[in-house]
């Protein structure tokens, strides 16, 4: 299509200067995205929710390349919506889940030197020695050299500052290498046991083997028994519902490091699988408030979304899916009444934190740390490869070509 300008108008010319201006305007406004530019994202981590239930508190931190250096900000939202605002410490408003019911002691994981590797563990003369020596596996979790040193869990007496090793002299970890976290160990309801993951084995069975358990410690005995002998493949993530009940992760595969994830809780000393007739695998989950049902992540249509599951006298549960869209359901903060807090991303967006209502699904976003980023930015298009109306526009624009080629 050709338009035809009258030069010696006016009124024309300012018409097509506007076009021309307005095309650069929009051109400089929806830029496309770069490395360079996604650099410039904020990252939002949540924290927890404040122990009124009425606020979520989160940090965003931001990176320079120039400088190879990252800053971070914390911050209060209300989940009523509103504006964050920064604060300098958290103290008062959240209790470490870390900490026992009773206030009196907290779990603490340090690095433990437990067996000699190095050099100079073999020869104390040989202070310079720049060496490692292995007679057996595992000598090393992804890109970092196995030095003779493992995560303990400690517990603290938060009055008289004294601690101690639950794992003395063991040489295994809690957290599990490379990736495990907080998210390994918990106190039981009355703070009376801990429960810790560790995968106590050594050496090429330890490299061999996907068999972590599930471990109590009793603060008065001081003894330790494993709950989950009887599985040989991964178990993980425990956590305690209000009434004291016991949930946990648990692949039973021996050696098969994606096989399923169910939910398997105990009770009066019998396990039961929630997720067994279900056709799915379990990312994370976190008990309800009222301890009635679980709330859980999992992965379903290239997507993931969040389900919840009943708690039956016995046998499999009810799974429900809560949230359905083109985007993933990152991560739980918290439940507070009929509402999840979640942090959420999609193929256009980086993290950010939404409230979910558990009833309905409906989401609506909390934190917008990054708008003014995206107001500026070109995003994509994003199809299901599945979707009815992706397949027959594709079907029209090949309807011209030869049925064989």
């Amino acid at each position: 299509m050709f338009v035809f300008i009258n030069q010696s108008s006016t009124l024309m010319k300012k018409l097509y200067f506007f076009l021309i201006f307005s095309g650069i305007c929009l051109s400089a406004n929806a830029q496309t995205m770069t490395p360079e530019k996604l650099w410039e994202l904020q990252r939002v981590s949540p924290i927890s929710l404040t122990n009124d239930g009425q606020q979520v508190i989160f940090s965003t931190s931001s990176y320079d390349i120039s400088t190879n250096s990252s800053s971070s900000k914390t911050f209060v939202l209300p989940l009523k919506g509103g504006d964050p605002t920064q604060i300098k410490s958290y103290d008062s408003i959240y209790t470490d889940a870390k900490v026992s019911p009773s206030g009196q002691y907290k779990l603490v994981s340090k690095e433990v030197k437990v067996e000699p590797v190095s050099g100079e563990d073999f020869y104390p003369e040989m202070e310079k020695s720049d060496v490692y020596i292995y007679d057996d596996l595992n000598y090393r979790h992804w890109d970092t050299w196995e030095d003779g040193k493992y995560n303990h869990l400690f517990i603290k007496d938060l009055s008289s500052e004294e601690e101690w090793d639950i794992m003395e002299g063991e040489p295994y970890d809690t957290p599990l290498k490379p990736f495990g976290g907080s998210e390994d160990y918990i106190w039981n309801s009355d703070g009376s046991k801990v429960f810790y993951v560790s995968k106590k084995l050594k050496g090429k069975d330890y490299a061999e083997s996907t068999n972590s358990d599930i471990y109590s410690y009793d603060l008065t005995s001081k003894t330790t028994t494993n709950l989950t002998e009887d599985n040989e493949g991964y178990d993980t993530s425990p956590a305690v519902s209000k009434d004291g009940t016991l949930a946990w992760l648990q692949m039973d595969e021996p050696g098969y490091e994606a096989d399923k994830n169910d939910i398997i809780v105990l009770r009066d000393g019998q396990k039961q699988n929630l997720t067994k007739d279900w056709d799915g695998t379990v990312s994370s989950f976190l008990w309800s408030k009222d301890g009635k049902k679980l709330f859980f992540l999992a992965p379903t249509m290239g997507t993931k979304q969040l389900f919840e599951v009943n708690l039956p006298k016995e046998g499999s549960g009810e799974v429900k899916q809560i949230t359905e869209g083109q985007f993933d359901i990152t991560g739980m903060v918290g439940q507070t009444d009929n509402s999840m807090v979640v942090t959420r991303t999609d193929m256009n967006h980086a993290s950010e934190i939404y409230i979910v209502d558990l009833k309905s699904g409906k989401m609506d976003q909390l934190s917008h740390a990054n708008d003014s980023f995206y107001n500026g930015i070109k995003l994509s298009k994003v199809e299901k490869k599945d979707d009815p109306n992706h397949r027959r526009k594709r079907n029209a624009n090949l309807g011209d070509l030869p049925t064989r080629l």
